[in-house]
């Protein structure tokens, strides 16, 4: 499944648990890679990343944790 990350409704966004959260949930994503894309998530910008189908519950669940606002692309 694929996701669109759009914003992080948050006053003062955890960068650490975002990078963190990013790279757990996607299936081919770095932790360093994880760390560019919560900078260009937070500067405003939509990330797209992808999602193994088995983790999609739980995956949405902590990026609903997190306020971070999402679209399921497929």
């Amino acid at each position: 499944m694929k996701l669109n990350l759009l914003s992080c409704d948050t006053q003062r966004p955890d960068r650490r648990a975002i990078a963190k959260c990013i790279s757990e949930i996607s299936s081919n994503i770095s932790d360093s890679l994880s760390n560019e894309l919560t900078d260009i998530l937070l500067e405003g910008d939509t990330v797209e990343i992808e999602v193994e189908d088995k983790n999609a519950g739980s995956a949405l669940r902590s990026l609903r944790k997190l306020s971070i606002d999402y679209e399921i692309i497929e």
